[in-house]
């Protein structure tokens, strides 16, 4: 039987480093400093999570029926494991990049449904 290995040290919960690779087959031993999986240390929990999400492509909507939680749950997951990844600083810079398109396309619909003029539509989209 084997077991998952853990990512994080029991005593201070640094990450831990790969330093030996063996070949069960013929018994070779490789010695190094090795770079481990970034997936690998998520809590299985998280790995559960994170293949619904990529089986339904994202789509919170099917994630929420698929699991059977909420909106604000899988969210709440999504965070998780984008923290434990350390992926933080990214995700926020497409979450402004999200809200600059969304606010956007909020001001080209107003502007299609004669609620802004294409003077007040201009000035409002160079502000973003």
């Amino acid at each position: 039987m084997k077991y998952k290995a853990p990512g994080k040290c029991p005593v201070c919960g640094e990450k831990l480093s790969i330093t030996k690779l063996n070949c069960p087959k013929c018994s070779t031993v490789i010695a190094g400093d090795f770079q481990p999986c970034e997936f690998c240390r998520l809590p299985e929990e998280e790995l559960e999570f994170i293949k619904v999400f990529i089986t339904c492509r994202g789509n919170i909507k099917d994630v929420e029926k698929e699991l059977g939680i909420s909106y604000p749950t899988v969210r709440g997951k999504l965070d998780s494991v984008i923290r434990n990844l350390s992926l933080e600083a990214s995700a926020k810079e497409t979450l402004k990049q999200d809200d600059k398109a969304n606010a956007r396309n909020e001001i080209l619909d107003q502007l299609y449904k004669g609620e802004l003029t294409s003077k007040e539509a201009t000035e409002k989209l160079k502000n973003l």
